[in-house]
């Protein structure tokens, strides 16, 4: 997986981050900053998900994205 290309294009992919997980607030967006940690980090605190599990879903999420340049 190609982490670069979310955080390159992240001002363009915020709103369907925000669709994907409504629970995120934009400020959670700017502090998240295509991170992937950060945003880990985030769906743990706003929906209570273990590590995995929301490297899983960011997994899916990803892989769901043939739209990335």
């Amino acid at each position: 997986m190609n982490w670069d290309r979310v955080e390159g294009n992240w001002k363009q992919l915020k709103g369907n981050i925000k669709e994907q997980w409504g629970k995120l607030t934009d400020d959670d967006l700017d502090v998240i900053a295509g991170r992937r940690d950060q945003l880990e980090g985030k769906l743990q605190e706003r929906y209570g998900y273990a590590k995995d599990q929301a490297s899983s879903e960011i997994d899916t999420w990803y892989n769901s994205r043939n739209w990335l340049p």
